[in-house]
């Protein structure tokens, strides 16, 4: 890595361990209970915050081959927006789509939401935090079912809590910005 990404994810690090990460009593989407929850749409959906992730995430796909960039909503709605905005400022675009929870029943009763992604087509999933990974994988059962080949989530932090491990039996390859080790817990 060069110092560019490197400052970046010290910047990155230091505004979710003091606005993102809350400590307390929390029960998670997977129902499992903890003593802290980290909120990474505090951060992605602020100018620092968006920026610093999509300068990130932009330096970690630029080897690879890819056609698209999205994720379940809502963790990877301002990820995929940053994304595609500072993409085309650089001149490197880059598609981006979100993936409903259910197919919309009413105008074009889609589930994947954004510019058409083609059968085939490869894509790397996004999302703010990792716990189990449920939502990672409901979002690749929705692209497996249109075609589209995803083997790579990346998250912004992985909560180390088996997302690894479920998002593997099914083909998908965790990668991280951070995990929650880097926060000291």
């Amino acid at each position: 890595m060069g110092n560019g990404i490197k400052e970046l994810k010290t910047q990155l690090l230091a505004l979710l361990d003091k606005e993102a990460l809350k400590r307390g009593n929390f029960v998670l989407s997977s129902g499992k209970t903890s003593n802290y929850y980290l909120d990474g749409r505090v951060i992605t959906l602020t100018p620092e915050g968006a920026y610093l992730v999509a300068s990130i995430i932009l330096e970690l796909l630029k080897d690879k081959k890819i056609d698209a960039l999205g994720g379940p909503t809502l963790g990877a709605d301002p990820i995929v927006g940053a994304v595609a905005c500072l993409s085309h400022m650089k001149n490197i675009p880059l598609k981006t789509f979100i993936v409903r929870k259910a197919t919309k029943e009413h105008g074009m009763t889609r589930q994947i939401e954004g510019p058409e992604i083609k059968k085939g087509s490869r894509v790397i999933l996004v999302d703010d935090v990792a716990t189990t990974g449920k939502a990672l994988l409901e979002a690749k059962h929705a692209l497996d079912k249109i075609g589209v080949i995803a083997d790579t989530a990346l998250v912004i932090v992985d909560r180390c809590a088996g997302a690894t491990e479920n998002l593997s039996k099914e083909g998908l390859q965790l990668e991280s910005i951070f995990t929650i080790k880097d926060f000291g817990l």
